[in-house]
């Protein structure tokens, strides 16, 4: 096998989670990078745009037009951090779209990702974790 078949391979999985991902999450009104952004906020209340921007592989200025649209439909809010600093929290709404995506994630992780025993997923864990440095 060589690298690139491996580097393919990975690809192909990821593909395979976000298409299957995009579909699940559909009828929840959300795509799979605002339900990112909400499994973000989640695990990091109060997090500053530029924080989330970072935690989901999103520039500033492309985290900040999807904060906006994600505030005007009710998922997140704005709050007022230390000095001038703004800070974003889930709104119920977000928490309950956030909880119910989990389950659908988890879904279309069990197809392949599933499939693994849990010792093969935790050999999985360490060596993607150890490719990644």
């Amino acid at each position: 096998m060589t690298l690139q078949e491996i580097g393919i391979a990975v690809k192909r999985l990821q593909w395979q989670h976000h298409t299957e991902a995009t579909k699940l999450l559909a009828p929840l009104g959300v795509s799979l990078p605002q339900w990112d952004v909400l499994r973000r906020l989640h695990e990091h209340p109060d997090a500053s745009l530029h924080d989330l921007a970072q935690l989901t592989f999103q520039t500033d200025q492309s985290m900040g037009s999807l904060a906006t649209r994600m505030i005007a439909r009710g998922l997140l809010e704005r709050v007022q951090g230390p000095g001038r600093a703004v800070r974003h929290r889930l709104t119920d709404e977000g928490e309950r779209i956030r909880a119910e995506g989990a389950g659908l994630l988890d879904d279309a992780l069990s197809g392949s990702i599933g499939r693994l025993s849990p010792a093969e997923r935790s050999t999985f864990l360490k060596l993607l974790t150890k490719a990644l440095g």
